[in-house]
C-alpha cells in the first residue's frame, strides 16, 4: 500500500507555487489546517522532511525538490487523464484509425498530426501506412475511418483529390548512368537494374523485366538501395529533397519522363457518421494542405 497519495504531492506541488499554506489554501478552496495535516501526514510517513519555512515563504528542502521533481510528470499525466475522461464523457471520439500512402510526404503529415492533437487532445489517431497500388481487396481487410490513397488506389469509391506527389528519376552521384551520353534512352535504361516500391503481392505477381530489377516494400529501403547504387529508380521528390540538394542523388537526364505524379485521393469510411467533430477537424486541415499547395 502506498504511503503517500496523489492529492498530497498535489497540495504540496500548490503550496510551493503559491509560497504558503495560506494561498494554497484559497486556490485549492480547503482549509489551512486541512492541508498542513496532509502534508504533515506525508513527511510522516516518508521520514523526510518536504518543506521548511524561510520567512514567511514555505520552500522545499533539497529532498522535497528531487521528489517533487520526480512526481510532477505523475501529477501531470493524471491530469491529462482526467481530463481525457471528462472529453470521452461528453462525447468525443476515443480513437480515428487513419490510412495514408506511404508516399505522403512525412513532413506534411506530421505536421496535421500535431495540429490535431492540439484541438483534441483526448482521441487517439492509429496511423497506417501502406504501399501504393495495393488492391480493393487489400484494402477491404483494413479497417479505417480515413483513408488517403492513390486515385489508383481509390478505384470506383467516392473520393475527393487531395494531393499531387511528384517522382523524380535519380541515381547515386557516381552511378554508371551519369556518365553516359544524355538523353539517356529506354534501351539504355533497360540495361540497370529499376529499383521499384511495390507491395508483397505485387512481388509475386510481377512479371520477369529487361533487367534484374530489385522491388522493396517501402520508400526508405528504395532510397538505401538507390544511394548504394543498387540501381536508379523514381523516387517521391518531396522525400529526397535533402539528397537532391546536397548533389548525392542526381536526377537522369532522360529524353521524356523524367517526372512522373501519382494523385493522392481522400475518403471515408462509410460507417463513418457525418458531422462527427473529430473526422470534420482531421478531415479539414488535410484539406488545408491541398489549398496550401495551390
Amino acid at each position: 500500500m502506498s504511503k503517500t497519495s496523489l492529492e498530497q504531492w498535489a497540495l504540496l506541488q500548490e503550496v510551493v507555487a503559491c509560497g504558503s499554506f495560506a494561498r494554497a489554501a484559497m486556490r485549492v478552496n480547503r482549509s489551512q489546517s486541512a492541508i498542513s495535516y496532509q502534508l504533515g501526514l506525508m513527511q510522516q510517513r516518508l521520514g523526510i522532511t518536504l518543506l521548511t519555512p524561510v520567512g514567511r515563504r514555505a520552500e522545499l528542502t533539497p529532498e522535497g525538490q528531487i521528489l517533487l521533481a520526480q512526481a510532477r510528470p505523475l501529477l501531470s499525466a493524471f491530469h491529462q487523464l482526467e481530463n481525457r475522461a471528462a472529453a470521452l464523457k461528453a462525447g468525443s471520439r476515443a480513437r480515428i484509425d487513419l490510412i495514408v500512402d506511404s508516399i505522403f510526404p512525412r513532413g506534411p503529415l506530421f505536421d496535421v498530426l500535431r495540429q490535431f492533437q492540439q484541438q483534441h487532445p483526448a482521441t487517439q489517431v492509429h496511423l497506417t501506412e501502406v504501399i501504393r497500388g495495393e488492391s480493393a481487396q487489400q484494402l477491404a481487410q483494413r479497417q479505417a475511418d480515413i483513408l488517403i490513397l492513390t486515385r489508383e488506389s481509390c478505384g470506383q469509391r467516392q473520393a475527393e483529390g487531395l494531393l499531387n506527389i511528384d517522382f523524380v528519376a535519380v541515381a547515386q552521384r557516381d552511378h554508371p548512368l551519369l556518365a553516359l551520353p544524355a538523353p539517356l534512352s529506354r534501351t539504355v535504361l533497360a540495361s540497370y537494374p529499376l529499383i521499384e516500391i511495390l507491395d508483397r503481392q505485387q512481388q509475386q505477381d510481377g512479371q520477369p523485366a529487361a533487367a534484374e530489377n530489385w522491388t522493396f516494400t517501402s520508400i526508405e529501403a528504395a532510397l538505401e538501395a538507390v544511394l548504394h547504387q543498387v540501381g536508379y529508380g523514381w523516387l517521391p521528390e518531396a522525400q529526397i529533397t535533402p539528397w537532391l540538394e546536397s548533389g548525392e542523388l542526381q536526377r537522369l537526364p532522360l529524353g521524356s519522363g523524367q517526372r512522373r505524379t501519382s494523385s493522392l485521393c481522400m475518403m471515408t469510411d462509410d460507417s463513418v457518421q457525418p458531422g462527427e467533430g473529430e473526422i470534420v477537424t482531421l478531415l479539414a486541415l488535410f484539406r488545408a494542405l491541398n489549398q496550401g499547395a495551390t
